[in-house]
């Protein structure tokens, strides 16, 4: 009888197991479960440089409940095939220079608010007047490209070295290099080992959204996928909710395929959208300089761009977060959601009122 009473209740325990994996497993998305490299979810802003910082300004960030700013130092390169590459952490822009950088992460942590490093390079005007941008850096000899990341090298070690010794809590050590990443995939192994030997925090790449985050091979090796997001979504002006929702579906696929085969989370290290009727159609274009018309100025569309995005992304327990493009230390209010920046720069990234009430709705 006991023997009996044994097996019965091993049977029972195992019926038990099932059942409960069955009901653990039909509240999971998928079988690839990702752990987020942050225990909450990033709610950032890319921070805008300017000649001084003071706490208010930082404060800004509250009423939209961020807690995170990227920070962009600049490199210049003046010819895309060259490998001549300058900077200086002491000169140039004061929310730039290193002084700047570490003055704005400091006040930012004193509200709560974390820092993401994130270096760029600048093309010269030679290159602009070719059609070539950061993503076609691409050297002509072999010679060339270890001249190249050489010197790229030296850039992204004194942003690691400055990022671990004021403490910021993440480093991107590149954006959108396209050609040199898919093409150099070693050199980028090589450099990523050199600087985890300097600097402690999250490492990250910001991948472009056109094929580069794709094509990449070196993920493992970093904490987090980076995408700058400025996926088209629609050819329509005033486009409405649907329509956007449904334009991100074939994106959202192959970022969620992507992040099951690398086994990481993902974070959008930028994302935003001009306040105009066609801010969905090409989002990574700058205004250009047109004369402001009432046609031409669309808060509305802006801010069901932020929606979309939102709704088709932000459960997603492997989406780490967000970095919107962009915030200015004088656009807003501390006190409030008052957008003095309509008035005085109608189209532009910074979102207007209505965008900001979807950032709080979301952020919140």
């Amino acid at each position: 009888m006991k023997s009996r009473n044994h097996a019965f209740l091993t049977l029972a325990a195992l019926f038990l197991l099932v059942v409960m994996a069955n009901i653990w497993s039909a509240g999971r998305t998928d079988e690839f479960p990702v752990e987020p490299a942050f225990e909450e979810k990033i709610k950032g802003v890319s921070w805008e440089a300017s000649d001084s910082v003071a706490l208010e300004h930082l404060q800004s960030l509250q009423p939209i409940s961020a807690n995170w700013i990227a920070q962009t130092p600049f490199g210049w390169q003046r010819m895309y095939d060259e490998p001549e590459l300058r900077f200086d952490g002491q000169r140039g822009y004061w929310g730039e220079r290193d002084e700047g950088l570490s003055k704005t992460a400091d006040l930012a942590r004193r509200i709560g608010v974390k820092t993401m490093l994130k270096p760029h390079l600048w093309l010269g005007r030679e290159t602009r007047e070719l059609g070539k941008w950061r993503s076609d850096i691409a050297m002509q000899s072999e010679a060339d490209w270890q001249a190249w990341f050489a010197n790229y090298e030296a850039f992204i070690l004194h942003y690691a070295r400055l990022a671990e010794a004021e403490q910021f809590d993440m480093l991107c050590i590149g954006t959108e290099l396209y050609q040199t990443a898919v093409q150099r995939e070693a050199d980028w192994r090589a450099l990523i080992a050199k600087v985890r030997q300097v600097y402690s925090g999250k490492l990250t790449y910001a991948a472009n959204f056109y094929e580069e985050y794709e094509r990449i091979r070196f993920w493992d090796a970093l904490d987090l996928i980076g995408i700058q997001a400025y996926y088209p979504l629609t050819d329509s002006h005033h486009p409405t909710l649907d329509e956007l929702l449904r334009g991100w579906q074939p994106h959202y696929k192959r970022i969620n395929a992507l992040r099951k085969k690398w086994k990481k989370p993902v974070l959008f290290t930028e994302v935003g959208y001009r306040s105009m009727p066609d801010a969905a159609v090409k989002p990574w274009e700058w205004p250009n300089g047109k004369e402001v018309k009432d046609d031409l100025v669309s808060p509305q569309t802006q801010a069901l761009c932020y929606e979309a995005m939102f709704r088709t992304f932000w459960r997603e327990d492997w989406l780490q977060g967000i970095f919107l493009w962009k915030w200015s230390r004088s656009n807003y209010h501390p006190e409030g959601l008052h957008d003095r920046h309509a008035r005085t720069e109608p189209i532009s990234f910074t979102p207007k009122k209505e965008g900001l009430e979807v950032l709080k709705e979301w952020f919140e």
